[in-house]
Protein backbone atom coordinates (compact mmCIF):
# COMPACT_ATOMS: atom_id res chain seq x y z
CA UNK A 1 0.00 0.00 0.00
CA UNK A 2 0.73 3.42 -0.16
CA UNK A 3 0.79 6.19 1.94
CA UNK A 4 1.51 9.71 2.55
CA UNK A 5 4.91 9.69 3.99
CA UNK A 6 5.88 7.10 1.57
CA UNK A 7 6.99 7.14 -2.34
CA UNK A 8 4.48 6.25 -4.56
CA UNK A 9 1.16 7.77 -4.74
CA UNK A 10 -0.06 10.01 -2.23
CA UNK A 11 -2.01 9.17 0.71
CA UNK A 12 -2.82 12.81 2.30
CA UNK A 13 -5.82 14.11 3.31
CA UNK A 14 -7.75 16.89 3.58
CA UNK A 15 -9.01 18.93 6.42
CA UNK A 16 -12.59 17.61 7.28
CA UNK A 17 -13.85 20.31 9.26
CA UNK A 18 -11.99 22.76 11.60
CA UNK A 19 -12.67 22.54 15.60
CA UNK A 20 -15.20 24.90 16.80
CA UNK A 21 -14.42 27.21 19.87
CA UNK A 22 -11.28 27.92 21.05
CA UNK A 23 -9.97 26.65 24.39
CA UNK A 24 -7.50 27.98 27.14
CA UNK A 25 -3.90 27.46 25.90
CA UNK A 26 -0.86 25.80 27.38
CA UNK A 27 2.37 26.36 28.19
CA UNK A 28 4.92 24.71 30.45
CA UNK A 29 5.90 25.39 33.67
CA UNK A 30 6.88 23.52 36.94
CA UNK A 31 7.11 24.04 40.10
CA UNK A 32 9.66 26.35 41.47
CA UNK A 33 12.06 25.22 44.40
CA UNK A 34 12.23 27.27 47.13
CA UNK A 35 13.11 26.43 50.46
CA UNK A 36 16.17 27.15 52.75
CA UNK A 37 17.63 25.89 55.63
CA UNK A 38 17.11 27.30 59.08
CA UNK A 39 20.06 28.96 59.74
CA UNK A 40 22.04 27.98 63.15
CA UNK A 41 20.25 29.35 66.48
CA UNK A 42 17.12 29.75 64.73
CA UNK A 43 14.00 28.43 64.87
CA UNK A 44 12.09 27.91 61.29
CA UNK A 45 13.35 27.84 57.84
CA UNK A 46 14.36 30.87 55.60
CA UNK A 47 10.77 29.57 53.48
CA UNK A 48 8.73 29.81 56.65
CA UNK A 49 10.47 33.45 57.79
CA UNK A 50 9.75 34.54 54.10
CA UNK A 51 6.58 32.98 52.95
CA UNK A 52 6.53 29.92 50.36
CA UNK A 53 7.26 30.56 46.90
CA UNK A 54 4.38 29.43 44.96
CA UNK A 55 4.79 27.46 42.08
CA UNK A 56 4.75 28.80 38.64
CA UNK A 57 1.08 29.42 36.93
CA UNK A 58 0.50 27.63 34.20
CA UNK A 59 -0.40 29.60 30.96
CA UNK A 60 -4.03 29.62 29.90
CA UNK A 61 -3.23 29.63 26.44
CA UNK A 62 -1.24 27.21 24.37
CA UNK A 63 1.91 29.35 23.14
CA UNK A 64 2.48 30.28 19.43
CA UNK A 65 -1.03 29.80 18.79
CA UNK A 66 -2.73 33.09 17.70
CA UNK A 67 -6.53 33.94 17.71
CA UNK A 68 -7.82 32.66 14.64
CA UNK A 69 -6.03 28.91 15.56
CA UNK A 70 -7.04 29.29 19.06
CA UNK A 71 -10.77 29.32 17.73
CA UNK A 72 -10.38 26.44 15.35
CA UNK A 73 -9.79 24.25 18.53
CA UNK A 74 -12.94 22.48 20.49
CA UNK A 75 -14.03 23.93 23.88
CA UNK A 76 -14.06 20.22 24.65
CA UNK A 77 -10.00 19.50 24.20
CA UNK A 78 -8.01 18.64 26.87
CA UNK A 79 -5.28 16.99 24.71
CA UNK A 80 -3.83 19.33 21.70
CA UNK A 81 -0.34 18.33 19.40
CA UNK A 82 1.01 21.17 18.12
CA UNK A 83 3.23 20.58 15.10
CA UNK A 84 5.20 23.72 14.29
CA UNK A 85 6.80 24.16 10.70
CA UNK A 86 10.27 26.19 10.35
CA UNK A 87 8.08 27.76 7.54
CA UNK A 88 5.73 27.55 4.89
CA UNK A 89 8.15 25.63 2.36
CA UNK A 90 10.15 23.31 5.27
CA UNK A 91 9.37 20.10 5.70
CA UNK A 92 11.02 19.99 9.55
CA UNK A 93 9.24 20.99 12.07
CA UNK A 94 8.70 20.11 15.99
CA UNK A 95 5.51 18.63 18.21
CA UNK A 96 4.83 19.40 21.38
CA UNK A 97 2.12 17.59 23.34
CA UNK A 98 -0.40 19.98 25.70
CA UNK A 99 -2.02 18.52 28.27
CA UNK A 100 -5.21 21.07 30.20
CA UNK A 101 -4.40 20.54 34.10
CA UNK A 102 -7.76 22.15 35.21
CA UNK A 103 -5.44 25.31 36.13
CA UNK A 104 -3.89 25.52 32.88
CA UNK A 105 -2.25 23.62 29.87
CA UNK A 106 0.85 22.07 30.49
CA UNK A 107 3.74 21.58 27.58
CA UNK A 108 5.56 18.18 27.05
CA UNK A 109 8.94 18.04 25.78
CA UNK A 110 9.24 18.98 22.12
CA UNK A 111 9.78 16.30 19.71
CA UNK A 112 11.74 16.74 16.08
CA UNK A 113 9.21 16.04 13.34
CA UNK A 114 8.86 16.38 9.60
CA UNK A 115 6.20 16.96 7.48
CA UNK A 116 5.93 17.18 3.72
CA UNK A 117 8.58 17.59 1.06
CA UNK A 118 7.05 21.09 0.43
CA UNK A 119 6.16 22.34 3.65
CA UNK A 120 2.68 23.14 4.40
CA UNK A 121 -0.92 24.73 2.69
CA UNK A 122 -3.98 26.09 3.83
CA UNK A 123 -5.54 24.31 0.49
CA UNK A 124 -4.43 20.85 0.57
CA UNK A 125 -4.69 18.61 -3.10
CA UNK A 126 -4.01 15.40 -3.58
CA UNK A 127 -0.31 15.03 -4.72
CA UNK A 128 0.76 18.94 -4.09
CA UNK A 129 3.21 17.57 -1.55
CA UNK A 130 2.69 20.06 1.02
CA UNK A 131 0.43 19.16 4.62
CA UNK A 132 -2.45 20.61 5.34
CA UNK A 133 -2.77 23.41 8.08
CA UNK A 134 -5.44 23.34 10.22
CA UNK A 135 -7.01 22.06 13.54
CA UNK A 136 -8.21 18.30 13.03
CA UNK A 137 -9.21 15.90 15.85
CA UNK A 138 -7.22 12.46 16.19
CA UNK A 139 -9.81 9.94 17.05
CA UNK A 140 -8.33 6.63 15.19
CA UNK A 141 -4.98 4.83 15.21
CA UNK A 142 -3.29 1.36 13.75
CA UNK A 143 -0.17 -0.10 13.03
CA UNK A 144 1.66 -3.03 11.49
CA UNK A 145 2.72 -3.70 15.35
CA UNK A 146 0.48 -4.86 18.07
CA UNK A 147 -1.30 -2.17 19.66
CA UNK A 148 1.07 -0.27 22.43
CA UNK A 149 -1.17 0.23 24.69
CA UNK A 150 -3.34 3.26 23.79
CA UNK A 151 -6.71 4.11 24.61
CA UNK A 152 -8.04 5.22 20.41
CA UNK A 153 -9.04 2.20 18.52
CA UNK A 154 -6.18 0.55 17.31
CA UNK A 155 -6.29 -1.32 13.54
CA UNK A 156 -3.58 -3.90 13.72
CA UNK A 157 -3.16 -4.67 10.05
CA UNK A 158 -0.64 -5.81 7.29
CA UNK A 159 -2.08 -3.46 5.38
CA UNK A 160 0.24 -0.85 7.03
CA UNK A 161 3.30 -2.39 5.24
CA UNK A 162 5.33 -0.37 2.94
CA UNK A 163 8.55 -0.95 1.37
CA UNK A 164 10.66 1.19 -0.95
CA UNK A 165 12.62 4.68 -0.92
CA UNK A 166 11.46 7.85 0.43
CA UNK A 167 12.49 11.61 -1.15
CA UNK A 168 16.34 11.22 -0.01
CA UNK A 169 16.51 7.61 -0.59
CA UNK A 170 15.96 6.75 2.89
CA UNK A 171 13.79 3.07 3.07
CA UNK A 172 10.50 3.62 4.12
CA UNK A 173 10.05 -0.07 5.81
CA UNK A 174 8.86 0.54 9.49
CA UNK A 175 7.08 3.88 8.56
CA UNK A 176 3.64 2.68 9.52
CA UNK A 177 4.67 0.57 12.21
CA UNK A 178 2.60 3.10 14.21
CA UNK A 179 -0.32 5.87 12.86
CA UNK A 180 -2.91 8.13 13.98
CA UNK A 181 -5.08 8.74 11.20
CA UNK A 182 -5.52 12.97 11.36
CA UNK A 183 -9.08 14.07 10.68
CA UNK A 184 -8.59 15.62 7.52
CA UNK A 185 -10.89 14.32 5.06
CA UNK A 186 -11.58 10.84 6.58
CA UNK A 187 -14.23 9.79 8.38
CA UNK A 188 -13.59 9.39 11.82
CA UNK A 189 -13.93 5.97 13.44
CA UNK A 190 -12.61 4.18 10.94
CA UNK A 191 -9.46 2.82 10.42
CA UNK A 192 -6.68 4.81 9.07
CA UNK A 193 -6.67 2.25 6.11
CA UNK A 194 -10.67 3.23 5.08
CA UNK A 195 -10.34 5.36 1.54
CA UNK A 196 -13.70 7.07 2.43
CA UNK A 197 -12.81 10.77 0.96
CA UNK A 198 -16.23 13.15 2.36
CA UNK A 199 -14.35 16.29 0.29
CA UNK A 200 -13.62 13.90 -2.67
CA UNK A 201 -10.22 11.82 -3.45
CA UNK A 202 -9.07 15.18 -4.93
CA UNK A 203 -8.69 16.58 -2.27
CA UNK A 204 -6.72 14.26 -0.88
CA UNK A 205 -6.15 11.45 1.96
CA UNK A 206 -4.56 9.55 4.65
CA UNK A 207 -2.70 12.15 6.29
CA UNK A 208 -1.65 10.09 9.51
CA UNK A 209 0.76 11.04 12.24
CA UNK A 210 3.53 7.91 11.73
CA UNK A 211 6.81 6.90 12.33
CA UNK A 212 9.90 8.67 10.97
CA UNK A 213 11.91 7.76 8.32
CA UNK A 214 14.58 10.40 8.53
CA UNK A 215 12.95 12.05 5.44
CA UNK A 216 9.93 14.21 4.47
CA UNK A 217 7.13 13.03 3.68
CA UNK A 218 3.75 13.12 0.64
CA UNK A 219 1.64 15.33 3.44
CA UNK A 220 1.92 13.56 6.61
CA UNK A 221 3.63 14.38 9.99
CA UNK A 222 6.10 11.87 11.26
CA UNK A 223 7.81 11.14 14.48
CA UNK A 224 10.68 9.11 15.92
CA UNK A 225 9.09 5.60 16.94
CA UNK A 226 9.76 6.45 20.79
CA UNK A 227 7.72 9.34 20.58
CA UNK A 228 4.67 7.84 18.27
CA UNK A 229 4.56 5.04 20.97
CA UNK A 230 4.67 7.39 24.11
CA UNK A 231 2.02 9.56 22.45
CA UNK A 232 -0.32 6.82 21.27
CA UNK A 233 -0.37 5.55 25.43
CA UNK A 234 -0.83 9.25 26.42
CA UNK A 235 -3.98 9.86 24.01
CA UNK A 236 -7.30 9.38 25.76
CA UNK A 237 -10.91 10.15 23.63
CA UNK A 238 -12.43 11.24 26.68
CA UNK A 239 -9.86 14.27 26.24
CA UNK A 240 -10.65 14.91 23.11
CA UNK A 241 -7.31 15.07 21.49
CA UNK A 242 -6.92 17.21 18.65
CA UNK A 243 -3.60 18.36 16.14
CA UNK A 244 -2.95 21.51 15.35
CA UNK A 245 -0.52 21.58 12.74
CA UNK A 246 1.14 23.99 10.33
CA UNK A 247 4.19 26.82 9.76
CA UNK A 248 5.08 29.23 12.63
CA UNK A 249 3.47 32.31 11.14
CA UNK A 250 0.61 30.74 9.92
CA UNK A 251 -0.67 29.47 13.48
CA UNK A 252 0.57 32.40 15.28
CA UNK A 253 -2.77 34.00 13.74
Amino acid sequence: MSACGAGGTARDVPAAGAPDAAPTAPGTAGPVPGTADAAPGTTGTAQGRAGAVPPARLPARIPGLGARTLAWIPANARQVVVVTGRDRDANHSEAVLYQHTGSGWRGGPAWPARNALKGWTEDHWAGDLRSPIGVFTLTDAGGLLPDPGTELPYDRSDGFGVGGTGFEGEPLEGSFDYVIAIDYNREPGTSPLDLTRPLGAGRGGGIWLHVDHQGPTQGCVSLEEPHMRELLRTLDPDRHPVIVMGDAASLRE
